[in-house]
């Protein structure tokens, strides 16, 4: 089976980080979002995939390379990004003749049973209820709960089922019409050729779309919830890092749940709870919890909580809750 997976978007809202940094590729519980997310299709069979990229994608590209050496996968590149139709009608060729397909998004990790997404007859997406549903793609049922219109982002909510990204398409030659259908007649949602519009075509052409209701949903395009999100991991177990398998730190208290990726030199400091640290991090005199901190970070003499640091920034003599993009070297010592 084949997954199309966009990741061409700009991640807006967790800028400084994705001005250098794909959103896709941000650690969370000692893993990147993509690679939560492939991990999670390959489990089920999952044996062909398709990158959409753009926004930084050779970054995407190369990592995956490296991770994923033999992953059967295909880049295909958006060049202007006119929304999550657009992408897919981007890479149509490479899935075009395809009898089933998912769609997944490339900035979500979704818990969720997909051996019962699988065994659904119809064409299925995931939903999850939401207390606020305006900011997302929203579902509305018909008498026999089957999916009777989808609406992007609502300013008036019928419904609070929100579709959170990871979708099953049968009739893939159908999806394919509609969202050429839009396009030739430039018919955009919020100034974008909306998937969710695609969706509705499709409904109106009469495929039926049943859902299949997620356990929980982490949209990792805010910093609050990306740390949410590291956290809840963390704490779930096969995440966290064991004593066993990390090396004696001098001088330091790792309090549990903790991350710890590989050659990294921490001295005179705590660290925890709930932390991510990336590979070749070096701490000194430093406390740290609730936080993330990228590849080649160095921090000394500092108090973290609830901070985002990115890959080789700098940190040194600070006590503050912090957001900090890749390259950054920022110093409060007043030395």
């Amino acid at each position: 089976m084949k997954a199309i997976i966009p990741v061409a978007g700009a991640g807006t809202r967790l800028r400084p980080h994705t001005y250098t940094q794909p959103k896709p590729l941000i650690p969370v519980a000692g893993k990147t979002i993509i690679s939560f997310i492939i991990d999670q299709l390959i489990e089920v069979g999952v044996d062909d995939f398709v990158f959409v990229i753009g926004y930084l994608g050779e970054k995407i590209q190369n990592y995956l390379e490296k991770e994923y050496p033999n992953l059967k996968k295909t880049f295909v590149k958006q060049d202007s990004r006119e929304g999550i139709a657009h992408a897919l009608w981007t890479a149509k060729e490479t899935f075009k003749d395809s009898e089933e397909i998912f769609i997944v998004f490339g900035d979500t990790i979704i818990d969720l049973d997909l051996k019962a997404l699988l065994a659904e007859p119809n064409s299925c997406f995931c939903v999850k209820r939401v207390n606020d549903p305006r900011e997302f793609g929203v579902v509305e049922y018909d008498e026999e709960g089957m999916v009777k219109r989808v609406i992007e982002k609502p300013t008036i909510p019928k419904s609070n089922m929100a579709m959170v990204g990871f979708y099953k398409i049968k009739e893939v030659s159908t999806l394919i019409e509609s969202i050429q259908y839009n396009i030739d007649n430039d018919l955009r949602t919020h100034g974008e050729f909306q998937f969710t519009d695609a969706l509705m075509r499709m409904i109106e052409k009469g495929v039926k779309f049943s859902t299949l209701t997620v356990n929980n949903w982490f949209d990792c395009g805010k910093k609050e919830i990306l740390l949410e999100t590291n956290a809840m991991l963390l704490d779930k177990e096969g995440y966290a890092s064991d004593d066993l398998d990390l090396p004696p730190f001098e001088n330091t208290i790792i309090i549990h749940p903790v991350s710890i990726g590989r050659d990294c030199e921490i001295s005179n400091s705590i660290i925890g709870p709930h932390v991510t640290i990336g590979n070749n991090v070096t701490i000194e005199y430093s406390i740290v919890k609730e936080s993330i901190i990228g590849n080649y970070a160095s921090i000394e003499e500092v108090v973290l909580h609830n901070s985002l640091v990115g890959s080789d920034a700098a940190i040194k003599g600070l006590s503050q809750s912090l957001n900090i993009g890749d390259n950054t070297e920022i110093d409060f010592s007043g030395t």
